[in-house]
């Protein structure tokens, strides 16, 4: 198991008094229905002090990934630049942006240091203002140049939309391997870009269903099936590839989340036939009951406040939303559409809930508001299921299965429903969970 490494060891903005502008004329507006994508120019890193040409190429080109997948962005392919530039602190000449319409130009340089480590120092440029928008410099080892360039990345999409990135993340999910009546479920993570795969089960013992991460650790819960035994709730941590049950139940415990404040984990529980949500203290193991209704209520999600659950529940007739209080109290439907709603998970920003809907043989991801008001359906298929929210609330994972038969993958999608992709895994993947911001 890949343990997590801290690689941050400086960061500092700086910016030489002769480049400071005036407030950035060049901001993306991601709020809108419909963005246009901004035309990018990102130069290869420029290696000084022995740095090897290869990490800047390599750091340039996960940068200009990053920035591509986001969908707000058009990197201009390098082949049309016609300044070649030799210093990160030399003004560059806007007219030879101009010229290939960039709107924004990037420019980074790694420096190797004698200790062993990188420097990374990055600029963004307004072209059309011939502003500064913002620079950063940090060092980190050699080795862990990928995510440097995640943070490069993250920086540049936040000069640009006032909104924190999302790329230095990682991503848990099940892999399955097997013949769909005996599938093998075992743990895998990855950066949120695929690379970097590593097993955290061999899926030899027990099989594994919906991991959640911790928003406070490096930490995940999940549930598993024993042999013959009803599945039960667990935590396993990342760092040391220990695992513990969360208590020991008569009937089956499931759909496991953390609350915000990663001090309790949510989950559903089995009793005579029937499921209620049920919250735990992880200091303490106190089990409170939330739900108590002859219906099936499922998947529970705290808000980022901590004060509000959503939930699905058929007590109504058909599976629905429900919103109630913490503590269980002011339980209400917000749903109303035709079908069946699944997996409600609460945005990270707390505006919107997103949900599988399954109606009439084809399945969506979609989001509406706590409220119950704006629902928007952002993609369809044979099978999508399973939303998990980037960390910034912009953009939505989940898996779909193409057809009968076929195995699930990932995909992902932003709040516009327009820049939907495939995220690379080794096989195939479902039950995707997006992990905050790395530390």
């Amino acid at each position: 198991m890949k343990k997590q490494l801290t690689i941050f060891l400086t960061i500092l903005l700086f910016a030489a008094a002769p480049f400071a502008g005036a407030s950035a004329r060049v901001q993306i507006d991601i709020t809108q229905g419909n963005v246009e994508p901004m035309p990018i120019a990102v130069p290869e890193f420029i290696t000084a002090d022995g740095a090897s040409p290869e990490i800047g190429r390599d750091i340039t080109g996960v940068v200009m990934a990053d920035l591509d997948r986001s969908g707000l962005f058009s990197v201009i392919d390098q082949r049309a630049y016609i300044e070649n530039l030799v210093n990160v602190n030399t003004r560059p000449k806007f007219d030879d942006w101009r010229l290939i319409n960039a709107q924004v130009l990037v420019v980074g340089q790694v420096n190797q240091l004698t200790d062993g480590r990188i420097e990374v120092a990055m600029r963004v440029w307004d072209v059309y203002s011939d502003e500064q928008l913002g620079a950063v410099s940090f060092k980190t080892p050699a080795d862990n140049w990928r995510r440097a360039a995640h943070k490069v990345a993250d920086f540049v999409y936040k000069a640009l939309t006032g909104e924190d990135g999302y790329f230095d993340t990682r991503v848990v999910f099940v892999h399955e391997t097997g013949p769909k009546q005996n599938r093998v479920k075992r743990l895998m993570i990855m950066d949120q870009d695929g690379a970097n795969p590593a097993p955290l089960t061999d899926g030899l013992n027990y099989q594994v269903l919906t991991p959640r991460f911790s928003p406070t650790q490096q930490q995940i819960t999940y549930m598993a099936f024993y042999e013959d035994r009803p599945g039960q709730v667990f935590l396993f941590n990342i760092e040391t590839g220990e695992q513990e049950q969360l208590g020991t139940f008569r009937g089956m415990t499931f759909a496991p989340r953390f609350s915000p404040d990663g001090t309790q984990v949510l989950m559903s529980m089995e009793r005579a036939g029937n499921s209620d949500i049920f919250k735990m203290d992880l200091a303490t193991r106190r089990l409170t009951r939330l739900t108590d209704q002859p219906a099936i209520d499922v998947s529970p999600s705290m808000s980022p406040d901590g004060r509000r659950i959503s939930f699905t529940s058929d007590r109504g007739g058909t599976q629905q939303i429900y919103v109630m209080n913490s503590d269980g109290s002011d339980q209400k439907r917000i749903t109303f559409g035709e079908g069946r709603y699944q997996t409600p998970v609460w945005s990270p920003r707390g505006d919107l809930i997103a949900f599988t809907r399954s109606y009439q043989g084809r399945f969506y991801i979609g989001v509406v508001r706590p409220d119950g008001s704006g629902e928007r359906l952002l993609t369809e298929s044979y099978l999508d299921d399973g939303p998990t929210w980037a960390p910034n609330g912009r953009v939505l994972m989940f898996y779909r299965e193409t057809s009968p038969g076929a195995g699930p993958s990932l995909w992902s999608v932003d709040l516009t429903g327009r820049n939907l992709r495939r995220v690379r895994t080794p096989g195939d993947a479902s039950d995707p969970a997006w992990s905050p911001l790395l530390p």
